[in-house]
């Protein structure tokens, strides 16, 4: 039995959203004709895909095995298009790019510059979250490139070294400790702490980092963005450990300082995330020369 490609297109969508309405939406068709369809796909394969009367939707385990199969589908068609379009000089396609938040906001809009610059007809889309949510992303067949901060431990994916970052420690110019140098772990034991949320990457390599110097800290705040943790740190809410590559702006204002623990430096790993089995399309092939070419010289 063949499954009609628009009626996979109409249950995908109705399975990311949860919502017939929503779904209808996103398609430019009328809700009953969502309905319609997804009743249809129940009535060829005699299964059923949605469980009737949950709020949120919920799809059946039928359900979501159908919606796995038709992400791949719906992915091998896309990439299919783009390679038609590199037979046309790459003049038209689409990048779905995601990254983790340091990535997205401070590494990569200079190297999706340079290659939009060649490439001014390729579409780009850039999603931002946390390590947990991109690694989920690129597994739902949602993004063609994902790049993050920590490791994704999941048989599925293929982790590719891309580059490296520096954490700091940083306070607000007039904390007691700033300008001292070679400052012990143990100096930081009383200082409240700023936190992102769990799941982000930089949260994971902040608490290995204190973990391997035996040291507790209160955390003072739990916040969901570099930029907010810049900002409180400022304010004199707390100290953080942040990417160096996210505070060159406010280190040369003197917004914001450094504090020297020398046992607390250090430099992760960043990612770049592959599914296995997928073929890259056109346009992530011609991407990463500038994803690898680019990177080097950013930050150091």
């Amino acid at each position: 039995m063949a499954l009609p490609l628009h009626a996979l297109r109409i249950f995908a969508a109705v399975a990311e959203l949860r919502n017939f309405t929503r779904a209808a939406e996103r398609l430019y068709v009328s809700q009953p004709a969502v309905s319609k369809m997804v009743l249809e796909l129940e009535r060829q394969l005699d299964l059923r895909l949605i469980e009737r009367g949950s709020q949120p939707l919920k799809l059946t385990d039928a359900g979501e095995r159908l919606y796995q199969h038709a992400r791949a589908i719906l992915d091998a068609e896309r990439t299919a298009e783009a390679e038609l379009a590199a037979l046309r000089g790459l003049g038209t396609g689409r990048l779905l790019l995601g990254a983790s938040t340091t990535i997205a906001t401070y590494l990569l809009p200079t190297i999706v510059g340079h290659f939009h610059e060649q490439y001014a007809g390729i579409r780009i889309t850039m999603k931002s979250a946390n390590t947990r949510r991109i690694t989920d992303l690129l597994l739902d067949y949602q993004l063609d490139i994902a790049l993050v901060e920590g490791p994704a431990e999941d048989p599925r994916i293929e982790m590719r070294p891309w580059h490296s970052d520096e954490l700091v420690i940083i306070a607000p110019p007039r904390h007691p400790l700033a300008g001292r140098t070679g400052l012990p772990p143990a100096a930081l034991a009383e200082l409240g702490f700023i936190m992102r949320e769990p799941g982000s990457g930089t949260r994971n390599v902040t608490e290995a980092a204190l973990a391997r110097c035996n040291l507790q800290v209160r955390t003072e705040l739990e916040l969901g963005s570099t930029e907010a943790i810049k900002e409180a740190v400022a304010a004199g809410l707390g100290v953080a450990m942040v990417s160096r590559a996210s505070i060159v702006d406010q280190l040369s204002l003197r917004r914001l300082v450094l504090l020297d623990v020398p046992a607390l430096q250090c430099r992760r790993p960043l990612f770049q995330l592959l599914r296995k089995g997928r073929r890259p399309s056109a346009a992530v092939a011609a991407f990463m020369p500038y994803l690898y070419g680019e990177t080097l010289c950013l930050v150091h």
